[in-house]
């Protein structure tokens, strides 16, 4: 396939047949948008399953070591494919425990309060599994939550601006301790410059985390060339890894041999001496020092067969065919429901992701029935509150047509 092909292949679902459906109330297919909150069962998903439980059944402990997919290093066929997916290399990234418990091992390694520097800024409106991690964070080390939470609000558009980050941190930069924020706002879908971010941290000296729950799997990312600190995400969204799937973390390759606090399990040490049980810890280099148990491979399976497909379709060419359904599902909107819908998610590309996040103008009570009615119809999205509707059209099985018939029956409904 030629550098150009993909966007339109994928734009028309060339992936499409690798992905289980669901099924709508009248037994035809589900028009599924909502891929920004659980992406759709990949078919080798069940293959790929199937053939560890086979293994373990004939292999017993056997496994661990046994044949090319032994469980041992078995993380580390998901390793390479997802630092081409976060633009990293192979060793600043692992597959590893949930988003939230690797947010918490970064913290405890990275948020290192001292003297006035103990601030932690994220964006007020953040997820809540993000803003609970970092108060219960502040709590652990004795702070004050009202002095040394910073939440940035955001303007009167209702989004944030990188300025406003730079501008705080050359005001105020000397109190931060961490920058913890997305790369994918969850509930507007605005797309963040990292890479500004990340130069406005590096002139204050201030740590910065990324949470990319929305970000990976949906746009192309840049964590090693952007110097990011660390990052975290999880898999189930546009990794299509199934519910609570195994999730990811990136530790920037000066952190390699990093000696300061960690919280340590015995499979984060080096893998060389791992298996002589000695009481001392020796962490393995880079991300997989982080690492605490033996990883889950029923649930790493999905994860491996689904980054197969990112392997193959190339992240870039998913974002151009993004691009193309998100842009005409916003000027359908335009062209038919100004007068009804708003779009809050920004329309400049480099702003936007696979989700668009809409509003009704009628206010909640409309939107809510809005999306009940769709809802009866067969349409999965999913409802943020107090009053936004997130529509996401994944390039690697939505279509053109989803998207033409999606707008269709919302200027029916309404």
């Amino acid at each position: 396939m030629s550098a150009a092909a993909p966007s339109s292949a994928l734009e028309a679902g060339a992936f499409r047949d690798r992905f289980r459906l669901p099924h709508g109330p009248e037994g035809h297919d589900a028009l599924y948008l909502c891929g920004n909150s659980l992406g759709l069962q990949p078919i080798a998903a069940a293959d790929a399953v199937a053939a560890e439980l086979e293994r373990w059944g004939n292999l017993g402990v056997a496994g661990h070591f046994d044949g090319p997919l032994a469980w041992m290093p078995y993380h580390r066929l998901c390793t390479d494919k997802l630092a081409l997916i976060v633009g990293a290399k192979a060793e600043e990234v692992v597959a590893m425990n949930s988003l939230t418990v690797n947010l918490h091992l970064m913290m405890v390694s990275f948020y290192r309060p001292e003297g006035k520097r103990r601030r932690i800024l994220i964006e007020r409106g953040a997820f809540p599994s993000d803003r609970h991690a970092v108060s219960s964070q502040l709590a652990l080390h004795g702070l004050d939550l009202e002095h040394d939470l910073v939440e940035l609000a955001p303007r009167r558009d209702g989004l944030l601006h990188e300025e406003d980050i730079e501008d705080y941190l050359e005001r105020y930069g000397d109190s931060v301790a961490l920058v913890l924020w997305p790369g994918v706002q969850y509930a507007t879908g605005q797309v963040f410059d990292m890479a500004r971010i990340a130069r406005a941290c590096e002139r204050a000296g201030v740590v910065l985390g990324l949470d990319l729950a929305h970000a990976v799997g949906n746009i192309p990312l840049n964590l090693h060339d952007w110097g990011v600190d660390f990052a975290v995400w999880c898999s189930y969204k546009y990794l299509n890894s199934g519910p609570g799937a195994v999730a990811g973390c990136f530790v920037h390759q000066r952190h390699a041999n990093f000696d300061g606090p960690r919280l340590a399990g015995w499979w984060g040490h080096d893998e060389k001496s791992r298996f002589r049980m000695g009481p001392a810890f020796k962490a393995a280099r880079g991300a997989e020092g982080w690492q605490l148990s033996n990883p889950p491979i029923l649930a790493m399976a999905p994860l491996w067969a689904s980054l197969d497909l990112f392997a193959e379709a190339d992240i870039h060419a998913l974002r151009r065919a993004s691009l193309a359904l998100t842009g005409h599902l916003a000027s359908l909107l335009h062209e038919r429901l100004d007068k009804a819908i708003q779009i809050i998610t920004p329309l400049e590309p480099h702003r936007r992701g696979c989700q668009l996040s809409l509003k009704v103008r009628a206010g909640r009570e409309a939107g809510r029935r809005l999306f009940e009615r769709l809802e009866a119809h067969g349409v999965v999205a999913d409802w943020r509150e107090p009053d936004i509707i997130r529509v996401a059209p994944v390039p690697l099985y939505n279509t053109r047509a989803e998207v033409d018939a999606f707008v269709a029956l919302v200027e029916k409904l309404l």
